[in-house]
């Protein structure tokens, strides 16, 4: 299995909380549509420091996320994630 973690910053504007309910939504909506996507948890960062939300999802194994890397519904939400967010960090890892 693998752990896909990320981390975003969003842009600071009028429209930042409900950019970051809209990504989680998208974010969530990923399972049950994504072949071998097990999980998908989204957070707010409730503290001044890091970043403003972090992704926390599993997968069945490599093959499973370089799928979803490139999975057409994936493609969407990521095209929605990269006009708000400012910056991005991320860790891929197999347990």
């Amino acid at each position: 299995m693998v752990k896909h973690i990320v981390f975003w910053n969003v842009r600071n504007d009028d429209q930042k909380k409900h950019n970051m309910e809209e990504m989680k939504k998208r974010l969530t909506s990923l399972v049950g549509k994504v072949d071998g996507l097990i999980s998908a948890e989204v957070g707010f960062n409730f503290n001044e420091k890091g970043y403003d939300l972090a992704l926390y999802s599993i997968f069945k194994d490599k093959a499973a996320l370089d799928g979803y890397q490139v999975h057409p519904d994936h493609l969407k939400v990521k095209e929605f994630v990269h006009s708000v967010i400012t910056d991005r960090a991320v860790v891929d890892f197999e347990f």
